[in-house]
């Protein structure tokens, strides 16, 4: 596997000779109550597992296939939820940017800032998330090649960012469906970034629904440890504790029960491709 230098996200190192990172959290903040209920619940399972893990949440989903569908509460309230999520469990957290002015206020309280698979190709949304010296998270767009991904990094390293990291969430197939090459997870990695594997958008059906996405999470398990042992640096997983409840990507969510015995496989996948 290629050998990718550490990228800090919060107290945690992700890259080569790192345990997994994990990215792990609701699609959206629903509510202040239940997105804390969430964090704790991901807390408790941090520590009984000993994850190096990131809290996700999104404080606006902008890129909707209909108007009508939810959003989130906007960046002023969920910034104060995220802010309450870190202080309460200790965790470092994460949340999507969708434009340039919300970089700055997002770095305030957020260890890792995340680029929307759309917008991988925003160059001046990858400046302004760079310059905030935070640590970068950008998703590899459906309509992008892995290679292409070198670009995002010349970006950042023109800003004075090297702290980057690429997630692969699939690539379009047809209409209406995502495929993954796991070749992607090498071949980014050879840009010298750490890779996350997006288990749960990978699984996705945009637009599937007709005003709303699909998804089918009962691939997530088998997406996720072929990730593992593909040799990824972390996993991306959006959680729900009623998935069919959820506002957002619930089709594609995996119940925030079923966390632990997926998290347990994948730690043993990545134990056996330890070199003794």
């Amino acid at each position: 596997m290629p050998n990718v230098p550490p990228v800090a996200v919060g107290n945690h190192r992700c890259g080569s000779g790192e345990p997994l990172l994990w990215i792990i959290g609701p699609c959206v903040i629903e509510s202040h109550e239940l997105t804390l209920q969430i964090a704790e619940t991901l807390r408790e399972l941090s520590d009984r597992l000993r994850l190096p893990l990131v809290f996700k949440a999104s404080f606006d989903k902008a890129n909707r296939t209909s108007a009508k569908s939810f959003r989130g509460p906007g960046m002023q309230e969920g910034l104060k939820t995220l802010e309450v999520v870190k202080r309460r469990t200790g965790l470092p957290v994460t949340t999507d940017i969708h434009e340039c002015h919300q970089a700055a206020p997002v770095a305030e309280v957020c260890d890792l800032i995340q680029i929307p698979a759309f917008l991988a190709r925003q160059t001046d949304l990858i400046f302004a998330a760079g310059r905030t010296g935070r640590a970068v998270n950008v998703k590899k767009g459906q309509f992008r090649a892995p290679w292409d991904m070198k670009n995002v990094r010349d970006k950042m390293t023109e800003v004075g960012n090297s702290r980057l990291l690429l997630t692969e969430r699939g690539t379009t197939f047809g209409y209406g469906q995502l495929v993954n090459d796991m070749r992607a997870i090498p071949w980014m990695q050879e840009l010298g970034c750490p890779v996350i594997f997006d288990a749960t958008h990978s699984v996705q059906m945009p637009g599937g629904l007709g005003n709303r996405s699909g998804g089918d999470r009962r691939m997530v398990p088998y997406l996720a440890r072929a990730a593992v042992a593909a040799g990824c640096d972390g996993l991306f997983l959006e959680t729900h504790p009623r998935p069919d409840e959820a506002l957002s990507d619930g089709p594609n969510a995996l119940a925030l029960a079923d966390l632990p015995d997926l998290i347990a496989c994948c730690l043993r996948l990545r134990q056996a491709l330890e070199v003794p």
